[in-house]
């Protein structure tokens, strides 16, 4: 063959790009004709051009050649910046098919292609292979050859044949009808089947039951919750098994969820989907930008990739303050817009929020046996790290004492987190039967304001406990939605159908820190 390749076709080959969690079809075409050099336009970034590099290494590595002629490669939409090496694959395949070297081209308008090269021709791991192949089947592609690694991932697309591909030589054969694949189907009924995990039970914490208790509502109802207790007191320990008792993952849930994880690059390749709920638990050093979600190409943060899961911010008043009030919009809108210069993402953020603190510098104050060191000025200015308006947005704020020496002695096996679960589940369907009909609310804490008329009817005692309680702690109109969404979980929970006055006192009394005397 001559080392120069006279110019064949004009072609078309198809990838995409994904931005926030949505991907877009990008439309790969490429031109040789007269001339020298090889562009890459469209508004590709630097790994995209560097792309051009990666694969004639990998053409020339298995016998095929690089034209010399001019090589024009355009990424349409051109305004929309393409990002990341995945171009790698399409693009190699629109050079073979525009000079001739790959024989049959029948399949190019049907099939997308994406995948990064390495220098031999092996087809590395993507990101946002669930995304990407969703918005393939939307827009009526047959089928979708990507690596294999993200083949089990992409599986779980119904209607459109996925091939996890290994080598640029395998992709040729199979698009020149030399090579027949059977299309992988992700088994998700067995991927929900082990998605429970029971690495953390309730059953292993000594005493606490009021605590437990407290963590029961917040995942029957899906609450935020805030755990204010001395060092040791069984906080942290606590937070971690409270995945254990939240329902099992929806279909919906689990590939949105994935969507995000896939995106931020955060999927073990081993496992095809998120199937069990997330349990987020960043550092107090954390940046604003990397728990909101940021960077020049908007990626997701942690409160996205807590999505339909746990964000735990243990000591919380150690965070930044300008990081905290990051939440404060997510929270009650349960998504985040991160926005820069020339683009918009829109990130899901509907998580749990568990916080726990110290409640006070030294940790002892209000403890049973233990002398708080701390002036009362100091506990105030370190209760004051959280603003007003997050703490209005945490439902239930529980204290936490210290284990006593007979419980922690006890032999007694306390319920199991699977016992507990199943009053959690059963909650969980009572609510989804009531928000029949109004897409996006599974649970009482995603219920609007106007929703609460309807759901939390108050008896006649219950209407003077609670504006006695609002008169008497000053509480705000979102304390009050909250408290009578946490009442209305408590019912779930009892199996009634109206609110009651125990229902409605318990609630209130996890308003601990809107208490004029508390911390004084």
């Amino acid at each position: 063959m001559s080392s120069y390749l006279a110019p064949i076709m004009h072609v078309k080959v198809y990838g995409s790009t994904v931005f926030g969690v949505d991907a877009i079809t990008i439309t790969i075409e490429v031109n040789v004709y007269g001339g020298l050099h090889t562009h890459v336009v469209g508004l590709p970034d630097n790994a995209v051009k560097e792309s051009i590099l990666r694969i004639e290494s990998a053409l020339k590595t298995n016998g095929w050649q690089m034209p010399r002629n001019k090589v024009v490669v355009n990424l349409a939409p051109a305004d929309i910046r393409k990002t990341g090496s995945s171009f790698d694959l399409p693009i190699a395949i629109g050079i073979l098919a525009a000079t001739g070297q790959l024989r049959s081209t029948a399949q190019l308008s049907n099939t997308m292609l994406m995948g990064e090269l390495g220098l031999d021709g092996n087809i590395l791991p993507i990101r946002g292979a669930l995304p990407i192949t969703m918005q393939a089947r939307a827009e009526g592609f047959v089928q979708i050859l990507l690596p294999e690694a993200n083949a089990g991932e992409a599986g779980v697309v119904k209607e459109i044949s996925v091939y996890g591909m290994k080598h640029l030589k395998e992709v040729v054969s199979f698009l020149n009808g030399e090579l027949a694949l059977v299309p992988l189907e992700t088994d998700v009924d067995a991927l929900f089947l082990e998605a429970h995990s029971t690495a953390h039970d309730f059953s292993e914490v000594k005493g606490q039951e009021n605590i437990k208790r407290a963590l029961e509502i917040a995942a029957a109802g899906g609450h935020n919750a805030l755990l204010i207790g001395p060092p040791g007191a069984g906080k942290t320990m606590l937070a971690k098994r409270l995945p254990g008792i939240l329902p099992p993952m929806r279909l919906a849930e689990a590939l949105e969820t994935t969507r995000i994880h896939s995106v931020a690059g955060r999927l073990n390749w081993s496992k095809a989907l998120v199937t069990a709920r997330p349990f987020r638990s960043p550092h107090h050093s954390i940046s604003a930008s990397a728990l909101a979600g940021g960077g020049s190409i908007p990626q997701p943060g942690e409160i996205s990739l807590a999505h339909n899961g746990v964000l735990f911010l243990d000591e919380l008043p150690e965070y930044k303050r300008s990081v905290l009030e990051v939440m404060r919009q997510p929270m009650e809108e349960r998504k985040i817009t991160v926005s820069r210069a020339r683009l918009s993402s829109v990130f899901p953020a509907s998580f749990m929020l568990i916080a726990s603190m110290n409640p006070c510098p030294c940790g002892y104050f209000n403890h049973p046996d233990k002398a708080c060191k701390c002036h009362p000025t100091m506990v105030q200015k370190y209760l004051q790290k959280i603003s007003g308006p997050l703490l209005d947005r945490i439902d239930l704020h529980v204290e936490v004492t210290p284990v006593g020496f007979s419980d922690l002695q006890s032999e007694r096996r306390t319920e199991s987190s699977e016992t507990v679960r199943a009053r959690v589940v059963e909650a969980r369907k009572r609510q989804e039967l009531r928000f029949t009909g109004h897409p996006g609310i599974f649970c009482n804490a995603q219920m609007p304001a106007s929703m609460l008329t309807d759901a939390c009817t108050l008896p006649c005692e219950a209407r003077t406990l609670l504006q006695q309680a609002m008169e008497k702690l000053q509480l705000s109109a979102r304390a009050y939605d909250r408290i009578l969404k946490v009442a209305r979980t408590i019912a779930d929970l009892a199996g009634r159908e109206k609110i009651e006055v125990e229902h409605l006192a318990e609630a209130i009394q996890y308003r601990s820190l809107d208490r004029e005397s508390w911390g004084k």
